[in-house]
């Protein structure tokens, strides 16, 4: 999703007075394009210097030029901590939080610098697209559709709007507009966005063989395009092809490692391979990427249990239903958990809450909305 998002991250900052000599030499080599060797600089600077907010958001912008936003981000708080309410500092955080897959953290980051931009302005478009990618990264997909909404009345030509806005209208089950986004896409001729967007359209009515051939050629126009290969992963499990849909995690991975749906779902084949330190490895990414996730946390705790560690995983399952009452899944594996430590008493209990919750939801139409431990 982020190849369609103009990310910049911020340049060198403009100084209200002149900076110290040993800064001035690292800014000038910085802005001669001698990135490495401005860095050193940086550091030495930042010794005799370390609250110096110019220093480290120069040097920050020096790391995450250089694709070490990790260490970007650590000095942008280090600068924040002195200049809490600079906006620059705030902007230049949540970039680099971005970049790295945090998106909650990034989120929080642009919502604060939102507001202090002037409306329908190019910074404001960048920030509202920016915001627009995190709540479709978390599944907010109407709060996507509404930052991108008075895009869409300005520029409604616009390639990269018409993706974001059309990825969140079709994920969340908006056919009728989203169809409506595709079809401009379309008009400008074949392309992989569109047919993955079509893709994700007969994925939501589960014609899973429709979605794969529209995502294989999505993957065959754009092999690089993010969201392509973990949608194809998806269609390839709907046809129990769990193989070909691992392979198809592995590429998107390779193309974006923050990717929450390819990360979660190579956790749960690594899982049903028994190969459990690997899923332990995917499913932490999963949730770091989506912070406290049901879903996750639900697959996490089972993976204890198949692992042997079923106390652990008993433990986890426990807080998770505390959370979550309605998780049917969650009780399932409880009462399975129980009895496997000899817990009739506790496992009898876990399955009739199973048996009135399979009940409940037999008797609403559509099914009820519990959170789901398979799909993001």
């Amino acid at each position: 999703m982020a190849a369609t998002v103009l990310f910049a991250v911020a340049a060198i900052c403009a100084f209200a007075q002149q900076p110290p000599a040993e800064l001035r030499d690292a800014i000038a080599k910085h802005q001669a394009g001698d990135v490495r060797g401005a860095l050193p600089l940086y550091r030495a600077f930042l010794v005799k210097n370390p609250a110096s907010v110019d220093g480290l958001v120069n040097y920050g912008a020096a790391l995450a030029h250089e694709g070490q936003f990790k260490e970007a981000v650590a000095e942008y708080e280090k600068a924040l901590k002195v200049a809490p309410n600079n906006p620059q500092v705030i902007l230049n955080l949540g970039l680099s939080l971005y970049k790295t897959g945090r998106y909650p953290e990034a989120k929080e980051r642009f919502q604060a610098v939102h507001p202090l931009l002037p409306k329908l302005s190019p910074p404001d478009r960048q920030i509202s697209f920016l915001l627009a990618d995190c709540e479709i990264r978390l599944g907010n997909y109407p709060a996507a559709v509404e930052l991108l909404d008075p895009w869409d009345k300005q520029t409604p030509d616009d390639p990269a709007l018409a993706y974001l806005l059309g990825t969140a209208l079709i994920r969340g089950k908006d056919t009728t507009r989203g169809e409506a986004v595709i079809d401009r896409i379309l008009r400008k001729g074949e392309s992989a966005e569109a047919h993955l967007l079509l893709g994700t359209a007969r994925m939501n009515s589960l014609d899973f063989t429709a979605a794969r051939d529209e995502f294989e050629k999505a993957v065959q126009l754009n092999p690089t395009l993010q969201e392509a290969n973990a949608s194809l992963g998806l269609a390839l499990l709907g046809l129990s092809q769990a193989d070909a849909a691992a392979d198809a995690f592995r590429k998107e991975i390779a193309v974006d490692p923050n990717n929450f749906t390819a990360v979660l779902q190579s956790g749960i084949l690594a899982k049903q391979n028994q190969s459990y330190p690997e899923s332990r490895q995917f499913l932490k990414r999963a949730l770091a990427l989506r912070p406290g996730d049901a879903g996750v946390r639900y697959q996490l705790a089972t993976v204890e249990v198949a692992a042997g560690a079923i106390d652990e995983g008993r433990s986890q399952l426990e807080v998770l239903i505390k959370d979550y009452p309605d998780f049917l899944e969650a009780h399932v594996s409880l009462s399975g958990a129980y009895y496997r430590l000899k817990r009739k008493e506790d496992g009898d209990r876990e399955r009739a809450i199973v048996r009135k919750l399979t009940a409940e939801a037999q008797a609403k139409q559509p099914a009820s909305k519990q959170p789901s431990a398979q799909q993001p």
